[in-house]
């Protein structure tokens, strides 16, 4: 079994060799890759490996990036410091998460639940493990967002308001704090849950920010919100319908 690490912390990466040595012999590490940009550049010229394990917090950006930019149906093992980041972003062909500090029974957890998946190397488990990548659920309580050189989860309970400014995408907070997202609004829509709405192509809204919804011009609804926002939030006349049935809704 052929098997990639991305880590950029050379200690971190050679004792995840060993312990992946440890807990299972046969595997082959086909390479270790330290950056966003080295991996992804790497999966795009080499044969797919069985397995990936990966840090998610790299020198150059996070690992998910490098799942955007290739069409990978390998399975990711992800290793992280932060439970909830993990779970929050777990939507880059991970089957499993790992937390700092790992050890050799961690990590041959993981790899069996791994080989369970694709049990007898028939179609029909390799089948299954390509679905329960692509299908699998998450339960999402927050977001991940930068503070200064940190990326923090930020529960979307705390978010009033998602939207995008000069292609930058932001989170407005109930306390009127504002961070950055590495997240598209079409990723966050998906993520954040029925208690948000997609007002229009520049905001998601929180329904517990909704004061009110007025009639504006050419048949549009103009939202009252409970933030200081400068802008206003208008639904379109063909959403219309589709915000008012949610809004009704508890």
């Amino acid at each position: 079994m052929n098997v990639i690490i991305i880590e950029d912390e050379q200690y971190t990466a050679e004792d995840l060799q060993r312990n992946i040595n440890i807990a299972s012999p046969e595997i082959k590490i086909q390479a270790i890759l330290t950056s966003v940009k080295k991996a992804t550049a790497y999966l795009k010229s080499n044969p797919q490996p069985d397995l990936i394990f990966s840090d998610i917090q790299l020198g150059d950006g996070l690992s998910f990036e490098i799942f955007k930019n290739i069409k990978s149906s390998a399975p990711v093992i992800f290793i992280t410091a932060f439970d909830e980041y993990a779970l929050n972003a777990f939507n880059a062909n991970g089957i499993d998460y790992i937390l700092k500090p790992f050890n050799s029974k961690t990590i041959k957890d993981a790899i069996n639940k791994y080989k369970t998946l694709t049990s007898n190397k028939s179609e029909n488990n390799i089948d299954k493990l390509l679905s329960y990548i692509q299908n699998k659920e998450v339960k999402q309580g927050s977001i991940l967002v930068y503070q200064r050189d940190k990326i923090i989860p930020v529960n979307t309970d705390e978010i009033a308001l998602l939207y995008t400014e000069n292609e930058v995408i932001k989170a407005f907070c109930f306390n009127e704090k504002q961070y950055v997202t590495n997240n598209t609004l079409e990723e966050l829509e998906k993520q954040v849950g029925h208690d948000f709405f997609r007002a229009n192509r520049q905001h998601i809204i929180n329904r517990k920010a909704i004061i009110d919804v007025s009639q504006y011009f050419g048949r549009k609804l103009l939202l009252n919100i409970n933030i200081n926002y400068p802008e206003k939030i208008l639904i379109s006349k063909e959403r219309s319908t589709s915000f008012l049935n949610w809004l009704s809704q508890t």
